[in-house]
């Protein structure tokens, strides 16, 4: 059809500008990501007409540019409490990962094989053939950082749906942990005495996503290796 070149160079030009955008978001976080700091998001967000859809475009847009995901759940805490911050990092955090994967998928197109990765490439091939088990061990690795593991993702051929639900069980512990530090920060800054309760729901948070990914990781070797093939039926040297 005579307009399918230039709709094909239409989608190129789109492709390479939200990839320099993304470049230039962390160029900027690069440059200046000794100013980052938690309390001063918190400050900024609560001073936002409609804070809580604020954030969540904040959160959106930091999840593109490597801004640290447990930041932004502290500053949640700090800005709407311990039951509302939690529900608002956890949503922030699953519409910051999904933003991610589909940039990274639409970006790519097809540019980067998996096969042609590797050292990473049979991991994530892994994880597409483990689906949302494999996304969820995947965030659990406290070393991988989110925005990195969203890109990475979204090479893959992962359904959303896994993903999504993988994302959101995964990053819950360390989200919440986040969010109830925040939210016991927010009490004694105040003078109030409930800083106990989320700052001990923080804790068992905590400990839990330390935990989970070593007893999963023994019983179910990180749930995205694939299975040993079959050992052949006959002895050693015969036919």
């Amino acid at each position: 059809m005579p307009e399918g070149k230039p709709l094909a160079r239409a989608r190129r030009a789109g492709r390479l500008a939200l990839a320099l955008l993304v470049l230039a978001g962390i160029g900027w976080i690069v440059a200046h990501h000794r100013s980052l700091d938690a309390g001063a998001l918190a400050e900024t967000i609560a001073h936002m007409p409609a804070a809580p859809l604020a954030f969540l475009a904040i959160h959106i847009v930091a999840s593109l540019i490597f801004v640290p995901r447990t930041m932004l759940a502290v500053a949640a805490g700090a800005v709407f409490g311990l039951w509302m911050g939690t529900l608002w990092a956890v949503l922030g955090s699953v519409l910051g990962a999904v933003a991610g994967f589909l940039v990274a998928r639409y970006v790519n197109d097809g540019v980067v094989d998996l096969e042609s990765m590797k050292r990473f490439g049979p991991i994530l091939q892994r994880a597409e053939r483990g689906g949302w088990r494999a996304v969820a061990m995947l965030r659990l690795v406290p070393v991988i950082p989110h925005t990195l593991g969203n890109y990475a993702l979204g090479l893959t051929r992962l359904d959303l749906g896994s993903y999504v639900l993988g994302s959101l069980l995964g990053q819950l512990p360390m989200t919440v942990a986040g969010a109830e530090f925040g939210a016991a920060g927010l009490s004694l800054a105040a003078g109030k005495a409930d800083w106990i309760l989320p700052t001990a729901v923080g804790i068992a948070a905590l400990a839990l996503s330390v935990a989970v990914p070593r007893l999963l990781g023994r019983s179910h070797k990180l749930a995205i290796v694939p299975p040993a093939p079959p050992a052949p039926s006959g002895r050693d040297g015969e036919a």
